[in-house]
Order: C-alpha cells, then structure tokens, then sequence
C-alpha cells in the first residue's frame, strides 16, 4: 500500500511538472511576442541608411527587436505594402518616388516628414560652363551624349527618362550603382572632364566635390521632395509605442549629411549611427518623448 502511494505521488508530481513545463513554455513564448520586434527596409543609398540605423539604434535602446532588410526600392515600397516590412525611414516625396507612392498609396502609412527641402536633378562639376539643361543638346559632344546614373530602379532615374523626352535631350541615360556614380564623377572632376550626373540632396558628394544643379526650366524636377516615413497599416495599432516614437522622429538634412559622410569614409553604418546618436542625446529625447 504504501509503494502504490509513492507511485501515485510520482506520477502526480511528473504531471505537475510537465504542466509546468507547458506554462513556462506558453510564458516563454509570450515573453517573445512581447519583446515586439520590428522590420525597417531600405534601400542601398545613403541617406536611407543613415536614418534607418539610426532609428534601430533608438528603438532597440527601448527595447525592441529590430531587423534590418535591404533589398531594391521597387521591393521596399512592396514590402511594406504587403506588411512584410513594417518601416521604411526614406521616401522621398512627393516627386521622386511619387510613382511608387500612387501604386501603394492605399496599403502605406504616410507617418511624417522626417526632413524638407530634398533636392533632386542633374548636376555638372561647377566648372562647367553650361547652367540649365535645355543647354545640354548644345553641349552633347563636351558630355559625351551621356548621362550618369544610378541604380535602374531609382525614381530619379523614372524622373529622368521625362526629363529626356521633355527636352528633347540626345543622351543616353546610363546605368550604374550610386557608388558607380560617384567613382566616375570623382574621376572626371579630377581630369577636369565634362560630365553630367542624376544626383540629390543631402548627398556627401557635395561636401568633397564642388558642383551644381543644372537649372530646370521645364520643372521636370519639381520643386524639391521631403524625406518621408513610411509604415505598413495597421502599425499604429500594433505597436503604439513605437509609432509614437517614428511620428516624432525629424532630422534636418545637416545631420543626415554628416551621417553620410562619415559612411563615405568607410565608417560601418551601426558605428556611424551610434557616433550621431552619442552627439544627440537632447534630440534622441525629443522622439523618446522624455522632453
């Protein structure tokens, strides 16, 4: 009798600890879900890694698990209209990126205008002697009837096919990396060699080089862009703390620069968002609402 009472108490004890077992297992996994992780994309350009890690930065400091995608513009813009990314710190609106915009419009958050006042066009070295782009056909042997782009995907590069036809330029538009871009812009500037590239602004090109927007009439350009937020619907909701965070997130475009110089010299992107991060603390605060 009493062995079977030992027994009984056995099995009674290896149920509770395989109950146990269970909710530990349940508080394990809701501790997870709780620790809310978080998808930014960006694409390979600057700018965009400058925001995008230094908003990692700022919400892991709070806690969150963040994950960084990089992939083209095209998937970025899909992405977080399918809810696979949940963040994008880098449209630039409404002009250049503004045909991605209308094909998603419906399934994106717009959450705030990180900075004003970005710029896009064609830009020459500014010893070159022409100042508007109805001046480039005139020109075309000094440039070798070509126009150095960027990646293909680009909406700066969208931007400037119109520009071809609306001025009725005999260039070729050439393909490249931004990195391409810049390599081969140096090497002119160096050679003292006409040339005419797809470039913004902020861009840490223009703080080694010195160059110029070519003027544009015909304002295929438009009037200047805002760096803009993005979020997939229903992030709002999902995690209001850290919506909360991104709708106060600004930064002015002299501080996305410094970012992108920093990056320029070879500095990796984390490091350079940490270096922004430790000379900021009162704007850190701001989007922490500690301030």
């Amino acid at each position: 009798m009493k062995n079977k009472s030992i027994y009984v108490l056995a099995c009674f004890m290896l149920a509770l600890a395989i109950i146990g077992a269970g909710c530990a297992s349940e508080s394990n996994e809701n501790t997870v879900e709780e620790t809310e992780s978080i998808v930014l994309g960006y694409p390979p350009w600057d700018d965009t890694r400058a925001n995008t890690f230094v908003i990692k930065q700022v919400l892991e400091s709070e806690g969150y698990d963040v994950e960084t995608v990089n992939a083209d513009l095209g998937a970025i813009f899909q992405g977080v209209a399918q809810g696979d990314i949940d963040v994008f710190a880098g449209a630039w609106l409404p002009t250049t990126q503004g045909t991605y915009w209308e094909r998603y419009e419906g399934d994106l958050d717009y959450v705030n205008n990180i900075s004003t006042g970005a710029k896009i066009g064609l830009v020459v070295p500014t010893y070159v002697t022409i100042d508007s782009i109805d001046e480039l056909n005139e020109n075309s042997d000094k440039f070798e009837g070509v126009i150095q782009g960027i990646e293909p995907g680009a909406g700066i590069m969208a931007t400037t096919e119109v520009a071809l036809e609306e001025y009725n330029l005999d260039y070729v538009l050439s393909a490249s990396s931004t990195v391409g871009m810049a390599t081969e812009l140096q090497d002119s500037i160096d050679n003292e060699e006409w040339m005419v590239v797809t470039l913004w602004q902020p861009h840490w090109t223009f703080a080694r080089m010195d160059l110029k927007f070519l003027e544009d009439p015909k304002n295929v350009y438009g009037e200047g862009d805002n760096i803009v937020l993005l979020a997939r619907n229903g992030l709002s909701e999902d995690k209001p703390e850290a919506y909360a965070i991104l709708e106060r997130y600004e930064m002015d475009m002299s501080d996305i620069a410094s970012i992108m110089i920093d990056l320029e010299q070879g500095m990796d992107q984390e490091e350079a968002a940490a270096k922004w991060i430790e000379n900021n603390p009162e704007k850190v605060n701001e989007w922490l609402g500690e301030q």
